[in-house]
């Protein structure tokens, strides 16, 4: 049987339980029944810990940096997921990589879910209790679905826990699913705590998930709706600190974290985290054209900026770019104890390295680093510029645009000038671009947003990689990945992607 399925079979079999340590001490996987489960509340949180912990892989953790390497923002210096040949336009069905790790991934996740909700029924708790938690793992299911939709398109579509006889079934379309994951985040949201996030989902996690995953349909009244009601709520607000955001003692209780991958040391961490893979071995090297697109303190972009110096690029610039990205030869500084990292790795792709997400005080740095820098999946400058985004392209550039992207803007430690005045809708149009690109830079949003604004076959293919390599992305097929060949060899249901 195809190593897919066996996961996702077995994932069924033995339910959520697989991350639970204490509990699979004492019952083993081969002997979870059923039948001794989900007889106390203690039960149902147990699995509901298991359907989290599948955040913690390639997928949904740290490693969604490398997605910017296929985009205009990063090269990616080694051939981590198969992301270097992606880049350039090579990608089949047998490429492997994140193309299968991104459906695998996925689909432990929903398998996950799938037996939590076919059981949680069968717990006695009050139905109040039942209902909130049915609505995470629906919020944690909808998160698992519109991730393989943005890199597969239509995909299978199982909303009860698999069996050998349900298993294999062909595609369900796209937009279908979609409508399925709106009315699963209203339930969500009506069942949910409003109140500031934790560590668990609560109402913002699921509106503004529900946001975005209007905005990548273009559903623009919709998602600027949904964003609102974040916006509205007064749980949440811009960090204090922007680099906060991305540092483990800094993350806990962080008004602008909606929704996070959490780790948590000793027990939680990632082996080759944030620290080892983007501080130490540099793997993403920022192109010159990311470091160009920040805008110099007056506002201006550098060619038009009197204040820009070539010969000192992160002087009179947009603090963000020296809180994203840093010169090779600026050492990461431990501020606790004065130790130093100095980077002695030759032949990268650029000078620059990525800040966001390796903490120094860390350091010294190895593979037995352990990061717990929880991955941040939602934030609220992100919902602002959802809202911008979705109000300007429904309606134009009114008051309210411009509020959200100057709130943005002018957030605590960077304090950029607020947009000019009479813009119009493509006007505004590009600056909030300008600004999802330089506020969200090295948090892999970059080259979902190319592919959702179609923008994606005319970027991609202007990048020369380092050797002269021009990459390529055809139109025809590029815009999803194939689903793995190992997937449609077993499943015979399932008919591969166009021009795969």
């Amino acid at each position: 049987m195809n190593r897919f399925i066996k996961v996702f079979l077995g994932t069924a079999i033995v339910g959520t339980l697989s991350s639970c340590e204490d509990f699979l001490t004492k019952n083993p996987p081969d002997k979870i029944s059923i039948q001794t489960f989900w007889k106390s509340e203690t039960d149902a949180e147990m699995a509901l810990a298991g359907i989290y912990s599948r955040l913690l892989n390639n997928t949904f953790d740290i490693n969604q940096l490398d997605w910017d390497a296929i985009s205009d923002d990063f090269y990616l210096f080694g051939t981590y997921g198969r992301i270097d040949n992606i880049a350039k336009g090579i990608v089949e069905p047998t490429t492997g990589g994140v193309v299968e790790a991104i459906y695998q991934d996925a689909y432990r996740g929903i398998s996950s879910c799938n037996v939590f909700l076919n059981n949680i029924d069968r717990t006695p708790v009050s139905e109040e209790k039942k209902n909130a938690f049915k609505a995470e793992a629906l919020f944690l299911r909808s998160l698992f679905y519109f991730t393989l939709t943005e890199f597969y398109g239509g995909v299978p579509f199982y909303l009860t826990a698999a069996t050998l006889e349900n298993a294999f079934v062909t595609q369900t379309a796209k937009a279908e699913i979609i409508s399925r994951l709106v009315t699963d985040l209203d339930f969500a949201i009506a069942h949910l705590p409003d109140a500031a996030y934790k560590g668990h989902a609560v109402k913002g996690s699921a509106h503004a998930l529900k946001a975005k995953i209007l905005l990548h349909q273009g559903k623009w009244a919709e998602a600027a709706d949904a964003a609102l009601q974040v916006m509205q709520s007064g749980k949440f607000s811009l960090s204090g600190k922007y680099p906060d955001l991305f540092l483990a003692a800094r993350q806990d209780n962080n008004p602008e974290i909606i929704f996070s991958a959490r780790y948590l040391n000793p027990d939680r961490y990632a082996t080759e985290g944030a620290d080892m893979k983007y501080g130490a071995s540099l793997a993403l090297n920022a192109r010159q054209d990311f470091v160009d697109e920040f805008e110099c303190t007056d506002g201006k972009p550098i060619s038009e900026s009197p204040l820009y110096r070539p010969d000192s690029i992160f002087k009179n610039r947009d603090p963000r770019l020296s809180f994203t990205i840093r010169h090779v030869s600026e050492p990461i500084v431990n501020p606790d104890n004065g130790m130093k990292h100095v980077s002695s790795v030759s032949g990268l792709h650029s000078p620059y390295a990525v800040r966001k997400y390796v903490d120094p005080t860390h350091l010294p740095l190895s593979y037995a680093t352990r990061s717990d820098q929880d991955f941040v999946l939602l934030r609220y400058a992100e919902v602002l510029l959802i809202y911008a985004e979705a109000r300007n392209e429904a309606s134009g550039p009114d008051q309210g645009v411009y509020d959200a992207v100057n709130q943005v803007r002018n957030r605590p430690g960077v304090k950029m000038p607020p947009l000019p005045a009479g813009l119009d809708k493509e006007g505004m149009r590009l600056k909030i671009r300008h600004e999802r690109r330089v506020e969200l830079g090295a948090e892999g949003r970059r080259y979902l947003d190319l592919k959702r604004w179609k923008t994606a076959e005319t970027v991609i293919p202007s990048i020369v990689d380092p050797g002269g390599v021009r990459r390529n992305f055809d139109p025809s097929r590029h815009y999803v990945f194939p689903f793995p060949q190992s997937e449609v060899d077993v499943n015979t249901l399932l008919r591969q992607n166009p021009n795969y």
